[in-house]
């Protein structure tokens, strides 16, 4: 970002900042085109209720933004800013670009409304007007308001100004019309006299006239205090919105100067207004151009902010983040004002501009649950100035939700299946996010209380899973290691990869956050699962040991802990060493080492050497039957070896085993040798150097280490991988993981 963005630029306040563009936006064309044709539908009393649930919907949205809103400082964005950092980056990407692009859209329409309520006074004496004069109109419309929003958010606003004078000198000129031409007894039966479909299709008629209170939260990065401004302007907004549709109806339904027919008629349009009003067209025309011109004004100020705002967290170009020297995002602006006026030329706007009310109903949604999601998982802090009741924002997120099926079902389905697809596509990016979310929150609610459950119930061996812990130095050169570990965890299990440092590492303790952000990169771009952290140990050979004895939560504690085989003689003695006291906290002990990368064939080969003289067997078989779990391991073939001295002791092992693959429900191909002089190391050379992966059993206890390292290395020296395996928790019981 360039400097500019330092500079400082004028700040707004409650009234000019929030209050004047969300009013402006509500009193805007469907109060001048629709209400008549609203009251002489359904009369007064239903056209109160109309009001009245149209506003309790926007006034709970409202109460939800207020409440995220005092809650933290609402910067660039808005209604974007607002919910990426409640609900997270993606959610909020996907709420929040099409957000942009209805804002932008808005700004079409309008401009062409603007462009046909001015031509439609042409005169027909003057010369007859060119083709497509209302689009070049709308274009010009278009390029003033960018090129002043662009120039300054200030001038803009104070624009607005004379034109909330306007528009409230209109409702005031139609009031003391009414009263001046007669009035009757007020109109209180519902007709449907052009509106055949019923109460529920005037309701979606009108519902767009309410929905312009979140135009002042678009200019949350340019208010002094966002935090009071937000709440006070917005739902000042909407109650005196809702005063004034509780007021205009009331006046509409007692005229004599208009019969129920031309009340109803939905051509009447502003001519209601202009045969009511005191001053009739002089006043009520300009009232019209100038709210339809401030809703423009509102949706080129806004839409190019969430632009900003979506740059500035690496959703769009940086480069659309640039200020100019007055702080306006001059570089979105123009962007967004050349997509508006290209969309003049589109045609068929009214049918987009229903989806576009539908997409920007998806926002009140998102706001809704925000703010109940925030108030369920009672995160320490989420300490709003304002508190709603969770229950109370969902049912204002069910009434968008409502309403939008009631404006256009196509539209309802075409909105959210639009943003799952926005929301897929960045979850798919793995974006970096830089602050703490709801959505973090929801998981460790979730966690505390399956933790909850789980610690209140015994863990039966059936429930076995592997919770592994791995050792590394460095993820990069552990990476065959790391991935192999992360197969048994990837469906069943859980894996954590722990870096350990000494206390006198000053340089590495400096970046302890940094190292793991740097492992949790490493693993990501492998496309691996796993927890990372970072233990500080005054000893590696202790520190692995105190780590491994207390490392867990709950029932969920580490009963599997991985090495990689030491390439030095003294790191290997210490392995073994570390290896034999680990043994004793009944932890599973896997030792790795990879002398070939694994294979990316689909068919696979698995051999296991089962010893029998300890409980490895059943362990290896398991940990078989869990990588044949992950996708590309499907097609894998397992083979069962065993070394015997004799035909009565081949018999009974292979009947031990065909046990055991016959609990498992594994297929497994058993073979069994007679020693015959054979030493066991050549045989296994023979048999399974072709074998893409190996398991053995690992000695309880070691005596004679030289000794034991001499015979590691051999036998690794002649196969591709090799997984050494001691089952240490639960000698006897592996196999009922397999037993219904």
């Amino acid at each position: 970002m360039s400097a500019s963005t330092n500079t400082v630029h004028h700040k707004f306040g409650t009234f000019l900042g929030v209050y004047v563009p969300s009013i402006l936006t509500i009193l805007g064309l469907i109060m001048f085109l629709r209400f008549g044709w609203v009251v002489g539908n359904v009369g007064l009393i239903k056209t109160v209720i109309i009001v009245l649930l149209a506003s309790t919907i926007t006034f709970i949205t409202g109460l939800s933004a207020s409440a995220i809103s005092t809650n933290f400082k609402v910067g660039i964005g808005g209604e974007y800013f607002m919910i990426s950092r409640s609900l997270g980056l993606e959610p909020g990407g996907a709420i929040g670009i099409p957000l942009y692009l209805c804002r932008t859209l808005s700004v079409t329409f309008y401009s062409l409304g603007l462009a046909e309520a001015i031509l439609i006074l042409w005169p027909a004496s003057w010369v007859d007007l060119p083709p497509y004069s209302i689009q070049l109109f709308a274009a010009v419309i278009i390029i003033l308001v960018t090129a002043l929003s662009g120039k300054s958010a200030d001038l803009t606003l104070k624009l607005q100004i004379p034109i909330l004078i306007i528009v409230a000198l209109s409702i005031v000129a139609l009031i003391v019309g009414v009263m001046l031409k007669g009035v009757h007894a007020p109109i209180m039966e519902a007709t449907y006299t052009t509106a055949p479909k019923g109460f529920w299709f005037v309701f979606a008629v009108f519902f767009p006239a309410v929905t312009g209170f979140t135009a002042g939260i678009g200019m949350s990065g340019d208010l002094k205090n966002p935090q009071k401004s937000i709440p006070v302007g917005t739902l000042g907004a909407v109650i005196s919105g809702a005063i004034i549709y509780l007021i205009v109806p009331v006046f509409l339904s007692i005229t004599a100067a208009l019969t129920l027919e031309e009340l109803a008629d939905p051509k009447g349009g502003i001519t209601i207004w202009s045969r009511l009003a005191v001053f009739g067209p002089l006043i009520v025309y300009p009232a019209v151009w100038g709210a339809v011109l401030s809703s423009a004004f509102g949706s080129i100020l806004g839409g190019p902010r969430i632009l900003q705002s979506l740059s500035i967290d690496g959703l769009a170009p940086k480069f659309l983040a640039k200020l100019s020297k007055t702080g306006q995002p001059a570089v979105a602006t123009w962007i967004s004002g050349f997509i508006a006026l290209l969309a003049v030329f589109i045609g068929g706007l009214n049918v987009i501009a229903q989806y576009v009310s539908v997409l920007f109903l998806t926002l009140y949604v998102a706001v809704n649950i925000s703010a109940a999601v925030e108030k369920i998982i009672k995160s320490p802090s989420y300490r709003p100035r304002i508190n709603i009741p969770w229950y109370v924002s969902i049912i204002g997120a069910i009434g968008a939700v409502v309403i939008m099926i009631l404006i256009n079902p196509i539209a309802f389905v075409f909105a959210f299946g639009l943003e799952a697809v926005i929301l897929y596509y960045l979850f798919s990016k793995k974006l970096e996010q830089k602050w703490g979310d709801s959505a973090a929150g929801v998981w460790m609610s979730i966690s505390r209380f399956a933790l909850l459950k789980l610690n209140a119930r015994r863990i039966h061996v059936r429930n076995w899973r592997p919770f592994m812990i791995l050792f590394v130095k460095d993820i990069k050169y552990s990476v065959e290691i790391v991935k192999f570990a992360s197969l048994l965890g990837q469906n069943s299990g859980v894996l954590t990869v722990s870096k350990l440092i000494k206390p006198d590492d000053h340089e590495r303790l400096s970046k302890i956050k940094e190292l793991n952000f740097t492992m949790k990169k490493e693993l990501t771009k492998r496309g691996i699962e796993a927890f990372t952290e970072i233990n500080i140990v005054d000893d590696f050979k202790k520190g692995m040991y105190s780590v491994a004895a207390s490392h867990g939560i709950a029932g969920l504690k580490t009963n599997t802990v991985v090495f990689g085989w030491s390439l030095t003689q003294q790191g290997k003695k210490e392995e073994l060493e570390t290896i034999q006291e680990i043994a004793k906290l009944n932890k599973n002990i896997l030792l790795l080492h990879f002398n070939k990368t694994i294979s990316r064939k689909k068919d696979k080969r698995i051999d296991i050497w089962w010893g029998g003289l300890e409980a490895n067997g059943d362990l290896m078989l398991m940990l078989s039957y869990l990588i044949r779990l992950n996708n590309d391991w499907l097609r894998t073939t397992i083979n069962i070896f065993s070394i015997v001295d004799t035909e009565e002791e081949k018999r009974k092992s292979e009947n031990q085993i065909q046990k055991s693959i016959f609990d498992a429900r594994i297929n497994a191909n058993v073979n069994l040798f007679l020693r015959k002089n054979r030493k066991f190391i050549t045989l296994l050379h023979k048999k399974s150097s072709e074998a893409d992966l190996v398991f053995l059993g690992l000695k309880l206890r070691i005596s004679d280490y030289d000794k034991t390292i001499q015979t590691i290395d051999h036998i690794i020296d002649g196969l591709k991988a090799v997984v050494f395996v001691q089952n240490n928790s639960m000698a006897n019981d592996i196999p009922a993981i397999f037993n219904k």
